[in-house]
């Protein structure tokens, strides 16, 4: 007589995914790797699902970048008190900014690589526009303003982050400091006067005096 066939096993669901697991196994990667290495795929495969699993909370790349900026300036962005004084509102809200990119410069890397921004970052871009108008500014001048505050707040970031990377990869002398090393003094006097001191001059931290030095030029300017 026949035995009864034993029941077929179905494949059990894959494991609910929740957003927070999402969010943090995507800045793990991009903390150790790199934003470029965070791929949809390789999230999946971190996670423990598959690609299509991930498209139930997030629609592409772009918008996990975007879910990664937002919890990144929940947890770094920490609204200062703010002077008075228009002027220095805007420095302080500009430093915040400054000081949350440098703790983690791929926020950087991805803001100026792409159209995305953080919405919890844009009570700092209101501050600073409010600022710019009550110092004289018209609204449309204050944009421009913004935008050459952000321009020189992002790009000290990525500049500096890069520089650290190539040093820290090239125990040997730079190929500026190569070149700096044999300047003709007759031809390039003021570079070979400081040229020995160049590299340590260059890492000091004058984001402030830059920015203050950036706010005089563009209020006088109104």
């Amino acid at each position: 007589m026949p035995q009864p066939s034993a029941p077929r096993k179905t494949p059990g669901r894959p494991p609910r995914i929740s957003r927070e697991e999402l969010i943090a196994t995507a800045r793990r990667i991009v903390d150790a790797e790199g934003v470029d290495r965070l791929t949809m795929r390789r999230l999946a495969t971190e996670i423990g699902s598959t690609p299509m699993a991930l498209y139930h909370h997030v629609r592409n790349k772009e918008e996990l970048l975007v879910l990664l900026l937002d919890d990144y300036a929940a947890r770094a962005l920490h609204r200062p008190e703010l002077p008075a004084r228009p002027r220095e509102r805007i420095v302080a809200a500009a430093a915040a900014i400054h000081e949350a990119l440098a703790a983690c410069p791929w926020i950087a890397e991805v803001l100026t690589a792409d159209d995305l921004m953080s919405t919890s970052a844009l009570w700092f871009v209101e501050q600073i526009l409010d600022g710019l108008v009550e110092s004289g500014l018209t609204p449309e001048q204050a944009v421009h303003g913004y935008r050459t505050i952000w321009y020189y707040t992002a790009g000290e970031i990525v500049v500096r982050t890069a520089a650290a990377r190539r040093r820290a990869d090239d125990a040997g002398p730079t190929y500026r400091e190569r070149v700096f090393a044999d300047l003709d003094p007759n031809e390039l006097p003021r570079l070979a006067q400081v040229a020995d001191r160049w590299a340590p001059l260059t890492a000091e931290n004058t984001y402030l005096d830059g920015l203050r030095a950036l706010m005089d030029g563009l209020l006088a300017a109104r």
